[in-house]
């Protein structure tokens, strides 16, 4: 097995750390900064439109989309290290045009829309003049299983016409949001897994209403947000709906596959520059005459911290290699375990990191419980532990041994 990165992985590697050390560190506070000083929270701060600005002119963009000649070329197992790197930050992918749920519409659109809707959505977005989100989750559902959503799409002549309520529609509060992936039942009476079809929205289509805005765990998300959105009777050409009537579950399938992994590489990054903090305040403080990189439960926490980022990044890697080469269908097993995985790793680190910064770790001084709270979200961001452990139980237990019998 190699474990080497490709030369063309190593180049861009370098290039982007570069570009996070030169342009994204030092505009951290500035980003803070703007954001929480502004009087309209939901448009982007003037930083961020400069750092994409010299990203795009240094020709790193877009640098996501396997198989596809829009994007860098990459792999994901090439894309993995990159947007590690890029996750140390948890807005630094924006800047690369290489955020959620961008990423994951750019590549729906990509691979199953029409030329007439790759035109009018994708160009915009692959030359980051807009964004997008994504509707599916619904409130008055167990969304974590999508077969419950219940909002309808129903055929009205040449339009389509949608009700709904959603809720955690993560983009919507941007006003750089112009366009919605939105998932409803077209056919509520088919077979379970082809009621589901998904459709574009224009964020400016009448009927649209956000109801409020959501805290995650006290953090409001800006300038991205995440909306509780009403359908009432939206009306869109039916030249909107993607791929046909009934095929959601198969678009679904094909979009989170790729979505699922950025999340868990970012989460790396965030795990590393975590530990990278806590080794840092180690050296600095000292507690009982000693400072706390001299103390040996200090030592425990940095190993721990070090060996779980280290197995987690080789499962991360192991899921990109098989996305890869045998395809998601069959890298969904890897694919849930780092789901389950990566974030759960992640909360521990961050943890024992904000145990060494004190009650500062509590504040906005250091970032950390923003940091803890994004990891908590991840949770439940691409489904429930509860439904990738249960994924992984029933494929073990065919594996192992052909269980349950299988229907003569």
């Amino acid at each position: 097995m190699d474990f080497e990165y490709s030369g063309r992985t190593k180049e861009l590697k370098a290039r982007v750390e570069v570009f996070m050390d030169e342009h994204i560190y030092p505009s951290e506070r500035v980003y803070y900064d703007q954001v929480y000083q502004s009087d309209n929270r939901w448009i982007e701060p003037p930083i961020l439109e400069e750092l994409k600005e010299n990203a795009r002119a240094q020709g790193l963009w877009n640098l996501f989309l396997p198989e596809s000649d829009l994007g860098a070329g990459l792999t994901n197992l090439e894309y993995a290290p990159l947007c590690e790197t890029m996750g140390r930050v948890h807005w630094a992918s924006e800047v690369f045009n290489c955020s959620a749920p961008d990423t994951g519409n750019m590549e729906t659109i990509e691979r199953y829309g029409t030329q007439e809707q790759k035109d009018q959505w994708l160009r915009p977005l692959l030359d980051g003049k807009i964004r997008s989100a994504f509707a599916m989750t619904e409130p008055k559902v167990a969304s974590s299983d999508a077969t419950n959503i219940e909002t309808s799409i129903v055929r009205d002549g040449d339009e389509y016409v949608i009700n709904g309520h959603k809720w955690w529609t993560s983009g919507i509060g941007s006003e750089a949001c112009k366009i919605l992936i939105v998932m409803g039942k077209t056919d509520p009476d088919a077979p379970k897994y082809t009621q589901q079809s998904m459709i574009l929205v224009p964020s400016d289509t009448p009927g649209i209403k956000v109801l409020r805005m959501l805290n995650v765990m006290g953090f409001d998300d800006a300038p991205h947000g995440h909306g509780e959105v009403l359908f009432e009777d939206v009306r869109v050409p039916a030249t909107n709906m993607l791929l046909g009537e009934g095929r959601g579950f198969e678009i679904a399938q094909g979009r989170l596959g790729p979505g699922r992994i950025h999340h868990c590489m970012r989460i790396i990054g965030q795990a590393e520059r975590a530990l990278e903090m806590m080794c840092q305040r180690a050296t600095e403080r000292t507690a009982f005459g000693k400072l706390l990189a001299e103390q040996g439960v200090t030592h425990e926490r940095i190993a721990e911290s070090r060996i779980e980022i280290e197995m987690c990044r080789l499962l991360t890697l192991k899921a990109a290699h098989m996305m890869d080469t045998v395809g998601n269908k069959e890298a969904r097993q890897e694919i849930a375990m780092i789901k389950v995985a990566a974030p759960n790793m992640a909360l521990g680190v961050i943890d024992r990191a904000m145990q060494l910064h004190g009650g500062g770790a509590m504040s906005q001084e250091f970032m950390l419980s923003y940091m803890w709270a994004r990891m908590r979200a991840l949770r439940f961001a691409d489904g429930p532990d509860e439904v990738h452990r249960q994924q992984i139980a029933r494929l073990e237990l065919r594996r192992m041994v052909d269980w349950p019998p299988r229907r003569r």
